[in-house]
């Protein structure tokens, strides 16, 4: 009974962690949209350039490098790569309820995502010669994909492991994973860091809402 009570508590705490997420969501929506996070967005964008070229993160050039590296990490094809990936090999070990859970999670929140950047359709900042760019900016769709799928991903394994210890590792990489794909978004310069922490927001918290769903079907 102790256990049930503790069960349902977690849940419920989950459940106020997503409505929290997504009101967080809503509230810096409404402030981008008024403009009001520009000068912020902008001063921390200049703060990652070489002065007089805004079109040249700071630091040497191996780390522009591995920032484009980094940022391949949350990229239509390398995501989709892995959904296919792991989604089969449930499918082939018998768990393919699971295996298509993260597929429609996944599917999910890209459509998310492109709904709301063609809804705000932010521009992008006005930097160049770094990437290519070709959707709008806000939210960052490489910031809400990776949260989605590494999120959902790192859920599905610490649920097959008992140790909190493990349970910890595996969420661990996965929240390690979703913030450093957005932090090479902004350093990379392709994205304001208000456009990274919406991503975050709409991406965990559509994880954790797939997640809680799937706990009350079982």
């Amino acid at each position: 009974m102790v256990a049930l009570r503790e069960q349902g508590s977690r849940f419920w705490y989950a459940v106020a962690a997503v409505v929290l997420m997504l009101a967080g969501f809503g509230v810096l929506a409404d402030e981008v949209v008024e403009g009001s996070t520009l000068a912020f967005d902008r001063a921390v964008l200049m703060a990652l350039r070489v002065s007089g070229n805004p079109a040249d993160p700071i630091g040497p050039s191996w780390l522009e490098e591995g920032a484009r590296d980094v940022t391949a990490l949350g990229s239509v094809a390398v995501l989709t790569i892995l959904v296919v990936v792991i989604a089969g090999h449930l499918m082939l070990v018998g768990r393919a309820r699971t295996g298509w859970f993260l597929v429609g999670a996944s599917v999910g929140g890209t459509i998310i995502s492109t709904v709301l950047k063609n809804i705000f359709d932010r521009p992008r900042p006005d930097l160049t010669g770094i990437v290519r760019i070709y959707t709008a900016s806000f939210p960052s769709g490489h910031a809400t994909a990776s949260a989605v799928v590494y999120l959902t991903i790192g859920a599905l394994l610490a649920a097959t492991v008992a140790r909190w210890s493990h349970k910890a590792f595996y969420l661990g990489v996965a929240i390690f994973l979703t913030l450093i794909v957005g932090l090479s978004r902004m350093y990379l310069g392709v994205h304001y860091p208000s456009d990274v922490l919406a991503g975050w927001l709409i991406g965990a918290g559509w994880a954790m809402a797939c997640v809680l769903v799937a706990k009350v079907r079982r």
